[in-house]
């Protein structure tokens, strides 16, 4: 069955890039051009989804706006001889059905994708975590799409590779291979945050999901776990006892953007691999360790 419909949670608060967030969403900082959002959507789109449902809170129309008709900007670039401009603003929100869902309260990951059930019904769905942002030439969400039909439908967590040394930093899965795959791993179970003396691999929940609508039922099981929030890792774990998980490590690059030091390095990367900033950001970086090295 053909996934149509993508969850992405958008509802938190963006505490560590206050003052900024106090105003803006986090979601809507630019990297290069673009705010952060865009690369999610465009992934979500590039997969082949048609129907987005994000999962918001006070203080993120910016969002809905931003992928919404500007017809009066439009018309402005049109009339100015800036059809590539024009096209560029409204290009990304005609592309997608966008529907938006309120989470009342910060309950947890679990908490948002639940809020969204009502209108997922019963569709096999994708999420994908605005905070993680992946370079990749085929789209990550797109990579678990075609693991999920290969392998009869089931549920699939994007993995990667970390130093062993950080597994204390991620949700590590525990699971063995598939037969005849190098990649693709049928889950037993996934841990928060292990110490890597007692991790059972090294490869890390970086925040790309396939899931069956089932998931519903754990979640609406699950008690309020670490911090007195939902989470989304009980659920999974819980389903993973009755139905078949499937971790896949996906091709591409992972930045992490939900902190500071995170987005300054997607945003040097992202200009590194644009051949139109490339240049510009060797010459910025050169000249910023000769004067401050």
């Amino acid at each position: 069955m053909k996934i149509k419909k993508a969850v992405i949670p958008v509802a938190g608060k963006g505490t560590r890039f206050l003052p900024a967030t106090k105003q803006i969403p986090k979601e809507m900082i630019p990297i290069i051009n673009k705010p952060m959002i865009h690369y999610a959507v465009e992934e979500a789109i590039l997969s082949g989804i048609e129907e987005l449902v994000f999962v918001t809170s006070t203080g993120k129309t910016a969002i809905e706006d931003y992928f919404d008709r500007n017809l009066e900007l439009e018309n402005f670039l049109l009339k100015n001889g800036k059809e590539d401009y024009a096209n560029l603003i409204k290009d990304i929100g005609t592309k997608i059905e966008i529907i938006t869902v309120r989470q009342k309260e910060q309950l947890g990951l679990g908490h948002a994708i639940n809020c969204a059930k009502h209108i997922i019904k019963d569709d096999a769905f994708a999420v994908i975590l605005g905070d993680d942002l992946v370079l990749s030439e085929v789209p990550v969400t797109k990579q678990l799409m075609e693991t999920s039909q290969a392998n009869g439908g089931s549920s699939v967590i994007g993995v990667m590779e970390v130093p062993p040394s950080q597994t204390n930093k991620y949700g590590i899965i525990d699971g063995t291979l598939l037969k005849d795959s190098s990649k693709t791993y049928k889950m037993s179970k996934m841990i928060e945050k292990p110490e890597p003396e007692v991790a059972p691999t090294n490869l890390a929940t970086p925040g790309r999901y396939i899931l069956k609508q089932e998931i519903f039922e754990f979640l609406d099981k699950i008690p309020r776990g670490v911090g007195g929030e939902y989470q989304l890792t009980d659920a999974i774990n819980m389903m993973a006892e009755t139905n078949t998980v499937l971790a896949h490590v996906f091709d591409g690059d992972r930045f992490d953007t939900g902190s500071v030091n995170g987005y300054l390095n997607a945003t040097v990367q992202f200009a590194l691999r644009d051949p139109s900033l490339r240049e510009t950001m060797l010459e910025i970086c050169k000249r910023g360790i000769e004067e401050h090295g």
